[in-house]
């Protein structure tokens, strides 16, 4: 589907996948990183509906349910690389844009048309499965990692419909004002600390950051509690 014209923070595509294809160029296993455009999705608190996800630990589970890439950042990359970067090729469900990505803070929410409502959770750590998928191009997770522009998984708290066109309006902030691309670049333990203090009975740190937090922490010689 061709990217739908928008004034305003808005969804510009929707992606499922298209077909598996192996993880790596030597793996069994399949992966459903291929994706391509569609009129239209839902989204549910597992993932978008009719979507494939073979690895719940990486790129799917609750915290990483659906993964949102900018169309800003995609043409970047397609100028970078010399090829379209077309909805879907970086294996994102959503399509964004005049959305900051990479500025959002984590724990944010959004609500996307009428309906649904999402959390900004953690950014893409790149994987072997996409380098794979994108031709097995030398040093391109390293390359991915270095440039910064990860994109965001999403938590569904509310599920519904999701079209290209449907706005995206930004309802709360969290005060720690750690967002996806300084804790991806930087991983200070500041920030670190100041996720784990931002905790409430609202808002939980995900649990696969938590875990790179108490790597930070514990390179730095210092605690969770």
């Amino acid at each position: 589907m061709d990217r739908h014209p928008t004034d305003h923070p808005a969804i510009v595509a929707v992606c499922r996948t298209r077909a598996l294809q192996p993880r790596t160029a030597s793996s069994r296993h399949l992966s459903g990183i291929d994706k391509g455009g569609v009129d239209a999705v839902v989204v549910t608190p597992t993932g978008v509906e009719g979507d494939e996800v073979r690895d719940v630990e990486h790129p799917g589970g609750i915290d990483k349910a659906v993964y949102a890439y900018a169309d800003e950042d995609a043409a970047w990359w397609a100028a970078e690389l010399g090829e379209d970067i077309w909805p879907g090729r970086f294996g994102e469900n959503l399509r964004t844009r005049g959305v900051d990505l990479v500025g959002a803070v984590i724990g944010e929410r959004w609500r996307i048309g009428a309906d649904v409502l999402v959390e900004v959770s953690e950014p893409r750590v790149p994987c072997a499965p996409f380098q794979h998928h994108m031709g097995d191009r030398p040093g391109w997770v390293k390359r991915f990692a270095d440039v910064g522009r990860t994109g965001t998984y999403l938590r569904v708290l509310a599920g519904g419909p999701v079209a290209p066109g449907d706005a995206v309006e930004v309802l709360s902030r969290p005060a720690h004002g750690v967002t996806i691309g300084r804790w991806f670049t930087a991983n200070d333990p500041a920030d670190a600390k100041a996720l784990l203090d931002a905790e409430s009975d609202d808002w939980q740190v995900p649990a696969a950051l938590r875990g790179y937090i108490v790597h930070v922490l514990a390179r730095a010689g210092a605690g969770t509690t």
